[in-house]
């Protein structure tokens, strides 16, 4: 598959903008989120971001009534961050879980989603469901606008075979639900690597900049949660 086109590159920073105003006049379509039930969700950031990137959509599962936390490791630079195996996040996981004594829900933004996919194949009995938001885990990095940054910023080449290992354990389904939100307008990643056949996937309008605070990925996300996808 192929990177998205040049033109929804380009378009990515102004249609990132677009769905940032956008909230301040969804608060009638938010409010049709479902109701939560108080259980631990995880939200992990997207490369070289922090948990501040996923501030609004913490403070709509907060309102909905869930433990809604970020994942506390500071900016996102894949396995350099939080080391080969991971250790860290599962530590950050794990204490969650000793915690609120429920499995964890991991909702995870382009690379976070990838690597809660890999957190909940480590360790199934920690997490409930994996929600992933534009994270490119069903094919070639190169079919993405991104790739050159991911090896820039986390010191990994996308040939390495560590990383290769890594990517094909990632893609494998997982032995928990999981759903993948994802958009064909994308203009950073091929949305058709977004998502595979084995758990639920649903399609959104968005760029990849700022998707996750996109009121329809937002009420997405609450209907998962809520069970009515």
């Amino acid at each position: 598959m192929k990177p998205p086109s040049k033109r929804l590159w380009a378009l990515e920073v102004p249609r990132g903008a677009y769905g940032l105003a956008s909230l301040a006049f969804a608060k009638g379509m938010l409010a049709r989120g479902p109701r939560g039930d108080g259980r631990p969700v995880m939200l992990l950031p997207g490369l070289f971001n922090g948990d501040r990137s996923n501030v609004f959509l913490r403070r709509y599962l907060t309102s909905l009534g869930y433990r809604a936390e970020g994942w506390g490791l500071g900016r996102n630079l894949g396995a350099r961050a939080i080391g080969a195996e991971g250790d860290r996040l599962l530590d950050r996981i794990r204490a969650l879980h000793d915690e609120t004594g429920a499995r964890v829900t991991l909702v995870g933004v382009s690379l976070g989603g990838i690597m809660a996919r890999f957190a909940a194949h480590q360790a199934p009995d920690l997490v409930r469901e994996v929600i992933t938001i534009s994270s490119p885990f069903a094919g070639s990095p190169r079919a993405t606008n991104v790739w050159r940054a991911f090896e820039a910023l986390t010191g990994e080449r996308i040939d390495a075979p560590a990383v290769i290992a890594r990517s094909a354990l990632i893609a494998r389904p997982l032995p928990v639900p999981t759903t993948a939100i994802w958009s064909r307008s994308d203009g950073l990643v091929n949305g058709m690597i977004c998502h595979d056949g084995d758990g639920r996937a649903v399609e959104v309008r968005s760029s990849h900049i700022g998707v996750q605070v996109r009121p329809q990925v937002l009420l997405a996300v609450a209907r998962v949660l809520g069970g009515s996808v």
